[in-house]
């Protein structure tokens, strides 16, 4: 009796698993669906433009025009914004076989708006690889995470952390931005961590403050009045 339940128990999460990854198919289907139907719009739309090509407003003016007629009957999906990026998204992938079915519309959304094509690149390779939701991929665009491997000597720790296969030793482990470790002092090295960041932030401060306050200061007497109350205080 009890092994009839085991095997009834079994064959139930079966069948829940069959439904599930149903919906999921199916929910992947709809979303690509979209993406081809936005990348068809894009096509259409720089096709247009490329008519009045002579006009520099033409385009905007296409675009304004288009949104106002559809948008009434097919809803928000349909905006001025939306077209916008339709076009620019024919635009990044002109290649319709280039375009990813396992990516979403909200991602494809992201990454067109990234100029530089490498990193364009390793963000949609790494999104599809590693199964990213849109709001991870927005999270590791964010966090920088392209700039710092470019940075980092030791790429398979930061990526380790990135996809959560390593659990970083503090919370904010790996600096998040790391476009101020050239104004911070900080070299390359085999990872960044946020200790040095914090060290390196005290430390320019100071410098800075030191230097905004001597400069204007320098041989006045309001200098010397100001460095006797400082040693009064």
């Amino acid at each position: 009796m009890a092994e009839q339940k085991k095997n009834l128990s079994s064959f139930i999460q079966e069948i829940k698993e069959i439904i599930l990854s149903s919906r999921a198919n199916a929910v992947r289907s709809v979303d690509f669906c979209r993406v081809q139907m936005y990348w068809q719009m894009g096509k259409r739309i720089f096709e247009e433009e490329q008519q009045g090509k002579e006009r520099a407003d033409y385009g905007s003016y296409l675009i304004k025009n288009l949104a106002k007629e559809i948008q009434p009957e097919f809803g928000s999906g349909f905006s001025y914004r939306q077209l916008a990026f339709c076009r620019q998204f024919y635009k990044t992938y002109p290649i319709m076989n280039a375009v990813r079915s396992q990516l979403n519309w909200t991602q494809y959304r992201l990454l067109i708006q990234i100029d530089n094509e490498d990193k364009r690149s390793y963000y949609e390779h790494e999104a599809v690889n590693n199964c990213w939701t849109a709001r991870e991929l927005e999270r590791q665009v964010n966090s920088s995470l392209y700039e710092r491997l470019l940075l980092s000597n030791d790429k398979e720790s930061v990526l380790a952390v990135a996809r959560k296969e390593r659990i970083p030793q503090s919370p904010k482990e790996v600096i998040k931005d790391p476009m101020v470790l050239e104004f911070l002092g900080l070299k390359s090295q085999s990872s960044y961590y946020e200790k040095d960041l914090e060290s390196s932030i005290i430390t320019n401060l100071q410098e800075f403050l030191l230097e905004l306050l001597c400069k204007p200061l320098h041989n006045s007497s309001y200098a010397n009045k100001f460095i006797m109350q400082s040693d009064l205080n």
